[in-house]
C-alpha cells in the first residue's frame, strides 16, 4: 500500500459518521465495556445492564444525514 493510500485511509476513518451501539439480544441502548482488563488482552467484552447479555457482539447503528 502506497503511502498516498494510507493517508486517504486514515481521513476516511477520520470522517465516519458517529454511532450508538445497542444489545443484540434485547435492543438496548444500556450496554457498555466490560472492565479494562477484559480488553487488554483479548477482544472487547460487551455486557448490558437491561438482560444480562455478555459477549463480543453488539449492534451499531448511524446516525443518517438530511
Amino acid at each position: 500500500m502506497k503511502l498516498r493510500d494510507m493517508l486517504d485511509l486514515f481521513k476516511t476513518l477520520k470522517r465516519q459518521k458517529s454511532s450508538r451501539i445497542f444489545c443484540p439480544r434485547c435492543g438496548s441502548p444500556d450496554i457498555h465495556l466490560g472492565t479494562g482488563m477484559d480488553y487488554s488482552l483479548t477482544p472487547k467484552k460487551y455486557i448490558c445492564e437491561l438482560c444480562g447479555y455478555t459477549g463480543l457482539i453488539v449492534l451499531e447503528l448511524e446516525k443518517e444525514e438530511d
